[in-house]
Parts: C-alpha cells; structure tokens; sequence
C-alpha cells in the first residue's frame, strides 16, 4: 500500500472508533418522554414514534412523564398499545407537582411498567365520556323504586344502568382498566371504581391503595428507586438497572408539533371555513385564483383534521349548508330567509360538529359565537348597502340621460351633436339650436336624444 494512503486509513480507524464508542454511550440512557395535554392522534403519533427511536438508540428504560385532563379513546389505546409491546420498560411518572393523570392518563398509568407519581398530584376520574357528552350513570346511585333487592351470594357491584350502549361502553372501559391493573398487579378493584364512579386519589392516596408503586420527587429519584426491581416486559422478566442512567429527553419534531396544531378542534373549526369561504369566493370570481388556492389548501387541511377528530357529520353539514345560505343571501332577493336561517344552521352545526365531552375537544362556543355574530354583522351591511343604494340617485340609463345637461356641438334643420362627460350624441329638437346651447333631454329614440333649452 502506498504511503499516501496511511493518514486516511488512520483517520478511517479513528473515525470508527469514536462514532462507536458515541453509540455505546448513546445506549445507556433513559428517554424522557412527555405526554402534556389532552391525547388525541398526535400525542399517540408521537408517543409511538419517540419510543420507537428511544430504542434504536439503545435505551434501558422510557420515562413517561404524564400531565394530562384526558382524551381520545383511540389515541389512549395506542399509547396502550405501544406501552404493553415494548421492549424496553416504561416508568410511567405523574409530574411535575400539580400535575394529574386523569381520564384516559389513569388507563396510560396502569398500563405502564411501573406507575409513579410526584408528590401533590392526583389521578382518577376515569369514567369514559360518550359522543354527545352525556355523563354515564354512577354505579352508588340509588335503586329505582320497585327495584330487585340483592340476593345473597349475588355480585355486590351495583346493576348496571342506562341505555344498552352506554352499558356496553362502561363494561368496555372496566373490563379494559381491570385486565391492565391484573398485568401489572395493581389495586383492581379501586380501578373499576374510577371507571364506574368517577372517583380520584391524590399521590400518598394511590399508594397506600397500592394503584401506583412509587412516590418520587424527581426524576433522579425515580431512576433510583425504579433500580433493582423487576417487570414483566412481552418476552419475559427483567430486573431494572437505573442508578445513574443520564436522562436525555425525546421531543416531538415540527411534523408531531404541526399535527398537534391541526387537530386543535379551533384551528381546524377554522380552516374548514376558510376553504369553504374561499371557494366560494373563487366561483363568485374566476379569475381570481389566491382565494381559490388558499381555499382549497385549508379546506383539504381541515378535512384531514376533521378525519383525525370525533366528528358528527350532521354537524359538518349543517355547518356547509350554512355558509352556503349566508352566500346565497347576498345573490338571491329572500328579504333575509336564506340570511337568517343560515345563521342558524351555522350555529347548529357548529355546536354539533364536535360533539364529545373531552377536555381539550369541546367546541368552544365562543368562537362559534364570534364567527356567527361576524356572520350577522357581514349581512346586515349587506342589506344597509342595499338599501342605501335603493335610495341613491340612478347614474346610468334614460333617467340619469333625463337629469343631465348637454352641450350643442353642431346643429341644423332639427338635428344636430351635443357633449355629455366626453361623449357625443346625436340629438334633436323642436326649436332651433346653437352651438353651445345647453339642453336637457326630453326622450330617447333608441340612440337619439329629443332635447329642449335648459331653462336653467
């Protein structure tokens, strides 16, 4: 081998050496990953694709520190999902203090490895929330009159109540909190109440009931007493090895950061309009081509959210056939029917779009109310502006010709040409006529004007 070739086998060899000792180190560390929020697409889109390169990067253990009101029931069961197949254990971590796992965090919570919580914080209220918002009915709620009382040896949980759908959903979500409370040996029975009733417990709470495993005030803390105990992953047991471990954080990228904003039931509330007003405006206007792009952009946007998001589709239509009538109000004479009866499909449908009672995926009424009040200022200038032009004097045609006043140009034998604001007509009278006469118009024979001295 040449000597020329020395120095960059040697930096080769070096280069090599570096990059793997980068990758040993890179290995042993813990990923911290974050569900702060309401859960909906993006947070599981995340949680899934975060721990997935946690892993490839040679992580022992997955921090999930949790802050959350609740959320989707489909978002949920994919971090579940995720959590219960992966390879590596997942610390589940309430924090930081005044933090909560409520609704769909305290499923996440059972279904972690090991549950933690920072002091001063809480979890519970478990109860899942049907479309429609109806709030499900409490299992201590007293017996209807009339009502079989219990028999001995019979169940000691409450009958169920409420519709057949609603029943079946309750039954769902106990069945679903108790099998992960089973896997991971924790307080079952207190699990099935915070789906049956609603009920919460504060950090030292959930301990002593033995919902969680450890009360830690940060994450070092956690990382060593998480050290030594052992978990059942997919492939078997494994006994944790944390003291120490450095904790570097996995944060979501702008397409997860995008996503999130998306499915923000506002934003996408708003897209969805400025695509449907944009279109419109386009077809009212060919030609025009920004209102028709940027319509078409927002429009496809919020169909995408919109397909991310419990939507109720009566509601969706209720909302396009009320912009659509708003827009028609302006073209078509109706004295205010097609206005007004927009304006309340509008607001109808705007209410029923999202029609769910999770935190963070309610419709927020006011801004269906700030749109719609807009909504009612735009056509009530649209009927000012018509009404005032009604009022305002004519400025084309034979009777705006009627009150003007024209200038001889030439003239002879009854006939003859006058000026009129740059134009030239030809004109006739009854009487003679002098250049520079001024004349008023008595009537029109199609292009000819019969004029007569202005008296004026």
């Amino acid at each position: 081998m040449s000597r020329r070739w020395w120095p960059m086998l040697l930096c080769g060899i070096l280069l090599a050496f570096f990059d793997a000792r980068g990758q040993q180190a890179a290995g042993a560390h813990a990923a911290l990953i974050e569900i702060d929020g309401a859960i909906g697409p993006a947070t599981a889109g995340y949680f899934e694709k975060a721990s997935r390169q946690a892993v490839a990067n040679g992580a022992s253990v997955i921090v999930l520190r949790i802050d959350t009101p609740g959320g989707l029931d489909g978002a949920t069961r994919d971090i579940i999902r995720t959590i219960l197949n992966s390879p590596v254990p997942v610390i589940g971590y309430v924090a930081p203090g005044g933090a909560r796992a409520a609704s769909a965090g305290t499923y996440i919570l059972y279904a972690c490895h090991i549950a933690a919580m920072a002091p001063a914080t809480h979890l519970g209220a478990a109860t899942p929330v049907p479309i429609g918002g109806r709030a499900f009915p409490l299992g201590d709620e007293e017996p209807k009159p009339g009502s079989d009382e219990k028999k001995d040896g019979e169940d000691a949980r409450p009958p169920a109540r409420g519709d057949a759908m609603e029943n079946k959903i309750l039954g769902d979500a106990v069945a679903y909190i108790r099998g992960l409370a089973e896997r991971r040996g924790r307080n079952a029975d207190w699990a099935e109440r915070a789906v049956r009733e609603g009920i919460s417990a504060s950090s030292r709470e959930a301990l002593e009931l033995k919902v969680v495993d450890l009360i830690s005030a940060d994450t070092t803390a956690l990382l060593r007493q998480a050290n030594g105990r052992s978990v059942l992953l997919a492939d078997g047991e494994r006994t944790l090895a944390t003291t120490g471990l450095p904790l570097r954080p996995y944060a979501p990228d702008w397409r997860m950061r995008f996503l999130s904003v998306l499915t923000n039931p506002a934003v996408a509330y708003f897209l969805i309009l400025a695509g449907i007003y944009g279109l419109l405006l386009e077809g009212y206007n060919p030609g025009a081509v920004l209102p028709g792009v940027l319509g078409a952009i927002c429009l496809l946007l919020g169909l995408f959210a919109f397909q991310l998001l419990p939507v109720n589709y009566v509601g969706f239509a209720l909302l396009l056939l009320g912009v659509v009538l708003i827009i028609a109000e302006s073209l078509v004479p109706s004295f205010g029917v097609l206005g007004f009866g927009g304006i309340a499909a509008f607001v109808f449908g705007s209410i029923l779009l999202l029609d769910i009672d999770v935190p963070g995926y309610r419709t927020h009424l006011g801004i269906v109310a700030g749109v719609a009040t807009v909504a009612v200022l735009a056509m009530a200038g649209t009927a000012y502006l018509a009404m005032r032009s009604r009022r305002a004097a004519v400025v084309t045609g034979e009777a705006a010709l009627r009150r003007a006043v024209l200038v001889i140009d030439t003239f002879a034998e009854g006939g003859g040409w006058a000026r009129l604001d740059g134009e030239r007509w030809r004109v006739r009278a009854d009487e003679p006529l002098a250049p520079g006469d001024r004349v008023r118009v008595t009537r029109m024979d199609g292009l000819t004007l019969w004029v007569e001295k202005d008296s004026a």
